[in-house]
């Protein structure tokens, strides 16, 4: 279930929520409904990474026989039950919140299993499918106020950017790959900065916003440069786990576009959770 990954995909929704607070002025009080779509998250997040395992076994024997179906302890019928469950459960949890919540989980849900089975082997479609995975998952934070939504839906876009570069890289995490990809990752994780800091210039919050985003660039473009210089597996494969844990620090970013600095140091107090799991656990 990739436990530290999860972690990340509740900074999604919280950035969200956040957005959709400072967009129309509306204060975060909800909290029932915030526990209702993170769990949502976690499950929809959960299904869809153990589904890939499902959908891989085959390749994962070969390249990754450490991997816990080709392993043998789990069964891939175990497995299956497991994530088709796991998203099942995230749909029903963010429908008994809202009705455009659970349609914004069915989409998560579809928009997974279709990169795990058929997006992942496209090189186009694949990092943008994967992308819109995270996209519509900060608007399902959006969704804990209904009149967020409408106003911050399009903010969904720019994390598209940002998984694209890091589903694009990770191709190569095996084999190794061509810095002409890597490039073309930093000038997405660059555009996904510089939209942070135009909305935050916009809300009146760019130096705060500005204190977290030269951070996430600090721990993002230390291993990519690093992959640049030398493109071999294990080093593209630490970019990629970067980039990943890193997404935390971004969703902190988007938090402190709304001038809550309490709650964009409380996500990024999720990093170091999210880092403990990675030891134990596989990010990628």
């Amino acid at each position: 279930m990739r436990p530290a990954n999860l972690v990340t995909a509740v900074a999604d929704v919280l950035a969200g929520a956040a957005l959709g607070s400072v967009l129309t002025n509306t204060p975060i009080t909800d909290l029932h409904g915030l526990v209702h779509l993170m769990l949502a998250t976690i499950c929809l997040y959960g299904g869809g990474v153990v589904m890939n395992d499902v959908f891989d076994a085959e390749l994962d024997a070969v390249e990754r026989p450490e991997r816990p179906i080709p392993g043998g302890r789990v069964s891939k019928q175990g497995a299956t039950l497991l994530g088709v469950g796991l998203l099942l459960a995230g749909i029903v949890i963010a429908a008994l919140f809202r009705e455009i919540s659970g349609l914004l989980a069915v989409l998560i849900a579809l928009l997974a299993v279709v990169y795990d089975r058929y997006g992942k082997h496209h090189p186009v479609i694949g990092p943008i499918n994967m992308g819109l995975c995270r996209g519509v998952n900060l608007q399902l934070g959006m969704t804990l106020i209904i009149t967020g939504y409408s106003a911050a839906k399009w903010l969904g876009l720019i994390p598209v950017i940002y998984i694209a570069a890091i589903t694009m890289i990770s191709r190569d995490e095996v084999h190794g790959g061509k810095r002409k990809t890597l490039y073309w990752a930093g000038i997405l994780y660059a555009l996904v900065s510089v939209s942070q800091l135009v909305v935050a210039t916009q809300t009146g919050n760019i130096y705060l916003t500005a204190a977290f985003v030269v951070l996430h660039l600090f721990l993002i473009l230390k291993p990519l440069l690093t992959a640049i210089r030398q493109p071999i597996g294990p080093n593209i494969g630490k970019a990629v786990k970067a980039g990943v844990l890193s997404l935390i620090v971004m969703d902190a970013a988007w938090v402190s576009v709304s001038g809550n600095w309490m709650l964009a140091l409380g996500v990024l107090a999720l990093l170091p959770v999210s880092m403990l799991l990675a030891k134990a656990f596989a990010v990628t």
